[in-house]
């Protein structure tokens, strides 16, 4: 648990073992830690004073530092760090992008084989994507099965916008449906197409992985492409298939006997018109989510729906386009202000 913060298991057990009495000798940390040796006991609280977490009490005695402090303490030095890591990654990423400006396209693309190393790769790509990823669901599921993508979940945790285009015949395989819902759940933005022309995951600008055509009883392969002419090519293509697809979405009532619900992509539905009407207003997202009863995730993924329905990248142009278009009348902006 304390692992996050640089404690290893012998430190975390003797931190524990403190936090629940006032203080304890080193003698009486053994018999409560057995079978742990003393020695052990005796180099994790060396380390546990060093670091602030434990503190002297009387002349053998040791007591933990309240968790408050010496932890939040961890935790702040945990995120500065972070921030520092990040800072680095950004100039990083620029000088590779200056290194490989001039390389050919053989060196900017990496053939991927064998369904480990394809789901090494999908995991890593996710994991390093800053701001978006861009996925492309089809069957069979060769590397990463349905339900087993735990860095989807952990994209979104961490405020990157997940957006993916199922092949229809995905919601008829097993789990299918039930995957599908948790996925709008936890924030996906979903959406639904008969047919796709590939398999395919794209990170922000900077990467893509393309699984190649598998032939029966043939080793899996990928290609992994940087940026280049190639993945701007896959790019424009997810773009191209995600406008025409159809989005899902979850039921708004409870009572509905159907799990999901597709919508048209040129279907504006009452709830968009108030949603306009209230941004219009000049409501902010939280009040508007309130008024309308509804999570403020599902809020901002129906809001991108409507700027991607609109071609538009603001609020305000997206106020702007909604009265010319005629989506709202005036006296709907009064009654929702």
């Amino acid at each position: 648990m304390l692992g996050a913060l640089g404690l290893d298991a012998d430190e975390e057990g003797v931190y524990r073992a403190l936090l629940s009495r006032p203080s304890a000798t080193l003698t009486q940390l053994v018999e409560v830690l057995e079978p742990s040796p003393a020695a052990t006991v005796a180099e994790a609280l060396a380390r546990l004073a060093d670091r602030g977490l434990v503190n002297r009490a009387g002349v053998d005695g040791y007591c933990a530092a309240p968790p408050a402090v010496a932890l939040g303490a961890l935790i702040t030095e945990r995120r500065d760090a972070l921030r520092v890591a990040e800072q680095a990654l950004v100039t990083l990423a620029e000088e590779y992008r200056a290194a490989v400006a001039g390389q050919t396209i053989g060196e900017l693309i990496e053939v991927v084989t064998g369904t480990d190393a394809i789901r090494h790769r999908f995991t890593q790509l996710q994991q390093a994507a800053r701001t978006e990823l861009r996925v492309f669901i089809t069957a069979p599921f060769v590397a990463v099965p349905l339900g087993e993508n735990a860095a989807e979940s952990a994209a979104v945790d961490r405020g990157v916008r997940f957006r993916g285009v199922l092949e229809r015949s995905v919601l008829q395989e097993p789990g299918g449906v039930e995957e599908t819902v948790d996925s709008l759940n936890h924030g996906v933005e979903l959406r639904v197409v008969d047919e796709l022309p590939m398999k395919l995951a794209i990170a922000d600008t900077d990467l893509a992985l393309v699984p190649l055509t598998m032939t029966p009883g043939g080793t899996p392969g990928a290609v992994l492409l940087q940026q280049s002419g190639l993945l701007a090519a896959v790019e424009a293509l997810f773009e191209a298939v995600w406008n025409r697809a159809h989005p899902l979405e979850l039921p708004k009532s409870s009572a509905s006997a159907a799990p999901i619900v597709e919508v048209e992509t040129d279907q504006l539905t009452d709830l968009d018109r108030r949603i306009v009407s209230l941004l219009i207003a000049g409501l902010s997202d939280q009040a508007v989510a309130a008024q309308l009863d509804l999570s403020l995730r599902s809020f901002q993924r129906r809001l991108r729906h409507l700027t991607d329905l609109a071609g538009v990248r603001s609020r305000m142009q997206l106020g702007w386009y909604a009265s010319q278009q005629g989506w709202v009348r005036q006296a709907d902006v009064i009654r929702s202000s």
